[in-house]
């Protein structure tokens, strides 16, 4: 029997209503799914839908119709405490605007996501500086968000999303916020990583030369899903646009 997707959404709605019979359909029956492994782009203008559907992958809210659904399990059907186990051990999220906390150190903000799970101070600690070591930050432990520049804030918050070995990272425009050669060192190395590790990398952007490293592309216009594109060589570009 074949095994579940890591990932898939099937036929999902979002609609959100603001005011007295104001609708707005923000998805309109999108499907898609993720492998494990799998490296995504999912692409599309500003009011395309791109932060609705991944609020809805990554468990943070849940669809007015359609399923999603991890190994099989439709998180509708899971309560608010297994909803936060999902996310804690299943999905490392990174953000366009970092999402340090200002105060807590670069090995403190990756150890926080470890403070739900067993395991001594030292472990969690030590975790952390493994994972900063990845990022190439083993040098930066000890600073604070605004004492790195927007390329180390970004490497932080990609270890942190790394610490608990999830098995899905989710990128939101991960390279938003950053210069043209920075943005690319970010996805040179979420890259390599997806590719040691083997964690299913899926990256929602508006660029297309962002999109474009991806094994695979899925367009997303106004709410559904207008095209997927796959490569036939899966082979990441380290090279400018």
């Amino acid at each position: 029997m074949t095994a579940a997707p890591l990932l898939e959404a099937v036929d999902v709605e979002r609609i959100y209503r603001p005011g007295r019979d104001i609708e707005v359909h923000a998805l309109r029956g999108v499907t898609l799914s993720v492998e494990r492994g799998d490296h995504v782009a999912i692409r599309g203008s500003s009011g395309s839908g791109k932060s609705t559907l991944l609020n809805l992958l990554g468990a943070l809210d849940r669809p007015t119709a359609g399923y999603v659904r991890y190994d099989g399990r439709d998180v509708r059907d899971l309560s608010d405490p297994e909803l936060a186990e999902l996310r804690n051990t299943t999905i490392g999220f990174v953000f366009q605007s970092f999402q340090l906390l200002p105060r807590l150190t670069a090995l403190d903000n990756v150890a926080l996501p470890l403070i739900y799970r067993s395991g001594t101070h030292r472990s969690r600690r030590d975790r952390a500086l493994a994972a900063l070591e990845a990022v190439g930050l083993s040098d930066r432990v000890r600073h604070r968000p605004s004492e790195l520049s927007g390329g180390q804030q970004q490497r932080v918050a990609i270890a942190r999303a790394l610490v608990t070995e999830p098995a899905l990272v989710l990128a939101d425009e991960p390279t938003g916020n950053l210069d043209t050669a920075t943005g690319l060192e970010i996805m040179a190395l979420l890259e390599d990583l997806h590719e040691e590790q083997g964690t299913a990398l899926v990256v929602i952007t508006h660029e297309q030369h962002v999109a474009e490293r991806a094994r695979r592309q899925i367009e997303l216009r106004d709410g559904e899903v207008t095209g997927e594109h796959v490569r036939v060589d899966p082979t990441p570009r380290r090279g400018a646009p």
